[in-house]
């Protein structure tokens, strides 16, 4: 948990108000000292307090009394328990569905509901809710929706509801990017912000919650647009270091219809552009299956062609080469680039990749493709033809041996009895001849020359 959330989940504790959601916060002008604490101790008592003042704010704390995720991997996923008779208690699959699991996504501040399971996050312990949610889907808490008498009476722990909602509660809009506009918030119906007090600090919390790298700048003053839609008048006070914006303290003035008069606030992270794709054409013959990309084939030309989505227009791709410092660059022509070899060699082998960049928003990007590896051989043959040369250039060395062993000793026959008497792996030789029987012809002459020696 955020260390921002830690006062407010000792508070909740402390109030026997169940789960922390969030807190928030306005200036008083007054000075005081402030409360650290780690988020394990049962009161505010046992946190420390710093000697020396500081300027305040006042503080409020959002809890939830009545319903929480446990044994999740996040705030906004685990088993389903609710608060009965002073204590929590799991509710059984049968008697939830998935209406009722949008309102609790909803109320834990993670309004997009993903999975919903039985067992999901294991069993839980003790006693199992005794009535049926029947939510319409529109509450803003499960306590809003009408319940009845469960009707199945076997419900088992094995069957605790286990749910999984989205942590992402933001978004950006009119960028061009999912990395870049305009702040909407998604659990208050896509409000923008107002950007009165937004700066790099709360930019920064934007991009990391969204997996966008880091913050490029902070924008207001209708960067994106003129807006349209609500707006709530929330004004953030993050130090940066913060895993989500809702972990960041504010003050809240109003929430509606407000002007959009050039200050919704907006960020511009470091992850623009997405990445490029990098791709291999060449003819069919020029080209075979290798490890652990593509074998082209010595002297066939190939292409290399560079492409992206169509964020924005204009941009350059360059192409790194095999060796060192070597690079292409061509202008993004429909947000594509080809580069073209007129006949591959040995220097075309190794790992190639394209980089995309362009300037957006007044900064400089760049996003770089996966490593496509190319092999190049000298042999123009395939495999197929090289293994029939093999076997017809060992049947004529054979044929060669058994013609010169024939005149070695001075028999002039027929070939196929040459071959009977010294290849006896070709069909016809001495093999052949004594499975049926037969003595080689030349046999006692041979034996005579060798009893004279």
């Amino acid at each position: 948990m955020d260390s921002m959330l830690d006062e407010v989940k000792v508070v909740c504790k402390q109030m026997d108000c169940g789960y922390p959601l969030h807190r928030y916060s306005s200036s008083s002008g007054l000075r005081g000292q402030a409360v650290k604490c780690s988020g394990n101790e049962s009161t505010l008592g046992e946190c420390l307090v710093s000697s020396e003042a500081e300027r305040c704010s006042y503080v409020g704390v959002a809890c939830s009394d009545f319903v929480r995720l446990v044994g999740g991997e996040n705030a906004c996923s685990g088993r389903l328990e609710v608060k009965s008779n002073q204590s929590w208690a799991s509710v059984c699959e049968a008697d939830f569905d998935w209406q009722d699991a949008e309102v609790v996504c909803r109320e834990l501040l993670c309004p997009d509901l993903s999975d919903l399971q039985g067992g999901l996050y294991g069993e839980g312990e003790g006693q199992t809710w005794d009535k049926e949610f029947q939510c319409k889907g529109n509450e803003s808490l499960l306590l809003d929706c009408s319940t009845a008498a469960r009707e199945k009476k076997n419900c088992t722990h094995g069957n605790d509801v286990g749910l999984n909602c989205s942590t992402t509660l933001l978004g950006l809009l009119q960028g061009g990017s999912r990395c870049a506009g305009k702040v909407v918030l998604h659990h208050l119906g896509g409000a923008t912000i107002a950007g009165t007090d937004w700066d790099i600090n709360e930019a920064t919390v934007v991009c990391r919650q969204l997996d966008c790298g880091s913050a490029v700048s902070a924008t207001r003053d209708s960067y994106f647009g003129r807006g349209s839609g609500l707006v709530t008048q929330m004004s953030f006070s993050c130090r940066g270091s913060e895993s989500e914006l809702r972990r960041c303290p504010y003050s809240y003035a109003g929430f509606g219809s407000f002007s959009h008069d050039g200050d919704d606030a907006g960020v511009v992270c470091s992850d623009l552009l997405v990445q490029p794709d990098i791709s291999l054409n060449v003819s069919t013959e020029g080209v075979s299956r290798g490890y652990p990309g593509p074998e082209l084939l010595w002297g066939h030309s190939f292409t290399i062609t560079c492409s992206t989505q169509p964020q924005y227009p204009g941009g350059s791709f360059l192409l790194t080469l095999p060796g060192i410092n070597r690079t292409q660059t061509q202008p993004a022509v429909n947000h594509s680039a080809a580069f073209l070899f007129p006949a591959a060699d040995d220097s075309h082998q190794g790992n190639y990749s394209c980089v995309y960049k362009n300037d957006v928003f007044s900064h400089n990007f760049s996003s770089e493709s996966e490593l496509l590896s190319l092999t190049v051989t000298a042999s123009p043959l395939p495999a197929v033809i090289i293994r029939l040369v093999i076997v017809l250039l060992t049947t004529t060395a054979m044929f060669l041996l058994c013609k010169s062993r024939a005149r070695s000793v001075g028999v002039n026959r027929e070939l196929d009895s040459v071959v009977w008497r010294g290849c006896p792996c070709i069909p016809g030789g001495r093999a052949a001849g004594r499975e049926r029987g037969e003595q080689p012809r030349g046999q006692e002459e041979e034996d005579e020359q060798e009893a004279s020696l």
